[in-house]
């Protein structure tokens, strides 16, 4: 059957090549939702911080976790979190989260996506 064939007996046929930034919903008791979020940044540094912590948090989640991951990965929630709703970061949270990251050796997959971080923190810090 090609993609114009309508399929025999009657019934519903959809044929969707991509959908962005909505909620489809299919069947007699479909239901879509959608939520959708605006960030909103202060300045450019932050937007990079933003960048670099949401780049390190998804790395950190491959693979195994050991209990400094988790730690780090729920200082870069508080961090998302705080720049997400107020476009800024509290300042210690980012200097104690830049120094435990600069003494905790990450693995080779996960250094450059640290490296950015620290480098967007000393862009917003000074």
């Amino acid at each position: 059957m090609s993609s114009d064939d309508q399929p025999a007996g009657g019934g519903a046929s959809v044929h969707i090549g991509a959908v962005h930034g909505g909620s489809l919903a299919f069947g007699d008791h479909g239901k879509a939702e959608s939520t959708n979020y605006t960030t909103v940044v202060s300045d450019r540094a932050r937007g990079d911080l933003l960048t670099a912590v949401r780049t390190l948090r998804r790395e950190l989640g491959e693979g195994a976790r050991t209990p400094e991951d988790d730690e780090i990965a729920a200082r870069l929630d508080d961090i998302e979190g705080e720049l997400s709703r107020a476009g800024r970061a509290e300042r210690g949270v980012l200097v104690r989260l830049r120094d435990r990251l600069t003494e905790y050796a990450p693995a080779a997959t996960t250094a450059a996506s640290v490296t950015a971080f620290l480098q967007a923190v000393a862009g917003v810090l000074g």
